[in-house]
């Protein structure tokens, strides 16, 4: 019997975030006796990793420098020579130049991951990192898209052809991530939750992208506007340079004592079932993962209309969507939520009843896996040129 064959899976930092539980999952989740794991961060990573279950998985930093770093190439080159990967996979346009040493190499199979785009292309039009996607082009054997929107915009225009292109949706742990079955738990700070009648939440970084400050003001303007403002909270979790200015828009409205900046925690689940209404107000988005688990927490998500987030959130029936920095929409949906409790209850249970359908674990990994087969050639190509509805041309 063969041994397994090896992944390096390339990114530009290995820390909290949404591509990197993806990693987490998709490496706990792949058969071990198929595929072993390296991770290779070109700049380093962090206890993150701790989530990974799977025995001997090796982690290679590279410790970039600000800036253009010559050597880096130089470094990549000399771990992947060790490694002698039969894959590597890249993600995201930071991590995407190592498709180039990879092909040096003659690394046998070669995919990129497209997991979203950051707040400063947003729309994925800058003309030099779109060269640079359409000059490494013709070395990537497989591209892997996390939504329909990225594999759309890969098609129309970086000039990727379809059936390179496997779409496929990030799954969520629904045991981990479940409804309440009682009582909010017990783990907010005392008194919080004294008189609360609707709690909103969210769950992630505090970075410009992500756009906490809306939400913060779409919670002012919601406590002045609601019949029972006093039984409000709301509920950040995560931590960033978005902060200060969140704490500083509620201070300023007297309502401090209404929201909790709860940081960095390892116990999501468990805040998540602190929550009635979930909002994500992200400028942009691949495909949350926050938004999954809140489904699979049995949470209405409102989110913004950006990227991947109306391939996940059903208007009227899991959720609602609105603008990007439309804080008066926000508002009032949240109105809405707050004076209809079977409204929450019956998105909610919609919510969740689709994670158990569409987002299983297992379903994403045994999709990587017969990207990563047909790459290696363990099995006959399919017939059908991409998995993509609307894409084949």
């Amino acid at each position: 019997m063969s041994a397994p064959a090896l992944i390096a899976h390339v990114v530009y930092h290995f820390g909290t975030g949404g591509m990197e539980n993806g990693v987490v999952n998709l490496i706990n989740h792949l058969p071990a006796g198929r595929y072993r794991h390296a991770i290779v961060s070109l700049t380093d990573h962090t206890d993150f990793c701790r989530r990974i279950r799977r025995v001997g998985v090796s982690f290679h930093d590279l410790h970039k420098r600000p800036g253009h770093d010559l050597g880096l190439y130089r470094r990549l080159a000399r771990v992947l020579r060790e490694l002698k990967p039969a894959i590597v996979h890249t993600r995201n346009l930071n991590a995407l130049e190592a498709q180039f040493v990879a092909a040096a190499l003659r690394v046998p199979g070669r995919v990129h991951g497209e997991h979203g785009r950051d707040v400063f292309d947003l729309a994925g039009r800058n003309w030099k990192y779109n060269l640079l996607r359409r000059t490494a082009r013709p070395l990537v054997h497989r591209y892997i898209t996390v939504s329909r929107d990225l594999a759309g915009w890969l098609v129309d225009t970086v000039g990727v052809r379809p059936a390179r292109i496997t779409q496929i949706y990030n799954g969520v742990d629904s045991v981990r991530f479940r409804p309440r079955a009682g009582g909010r738990p017990a783990i907010a700070p005392p008194g919080f939750l004294d008189g609360a009648r609707l709690v909103i939440g969210s769950v992630g970084r505090l970075v410009a992208v992500k756009d906490y400050p809306t939400l913060a003001r779409a919670f002012v303007r919601l406590s002045a506007e609601a019949p029972d403002p006093q039984g409000l909270r709301l509920v950040l979790v995560g931590d960033g340079p978005e902060r200060a200015i969140c704490e500083t828009l509620v201070r300023e409205a007297g309502l401090a004592g209404q929201v909790w900046f709860a940081g960095q925690r390892d116990d999501i689940p468990e805040l998540m079932r602190l929550m009635d209404v979930f909002v994500l107000p992200s400028l942009g988005e691949g495909i949350s993962n926050t938004i999954l688990e809140a489904m699979a927490t049995g949470l209405p998500v409102v989110a913004t209309r950006v990227g991947g987030n109306p391939e996940l959130v059903r208007v009227g029936e899991t959720g609602s969507l609105f603008p990007p920095g439309d804080v008066e929409g926000l508002a009032r949906l949240l109105l809405d939520y707050a004076r209809d409790t079977e409204r929450r209850q019956r998105e909610g249970a919609a919510a969740r009843a689709r994670v158990e359908r569409e987002f299983a674990l297992e379903r994403m990994a045994a999709a990587y896996q017969a990207v990563y087969d047909e790459v290696l050639g363990q099995t006959q190509p399919k017939a059908a040129p991409s998995n993509i509805p609307g894409l084949h041309r």
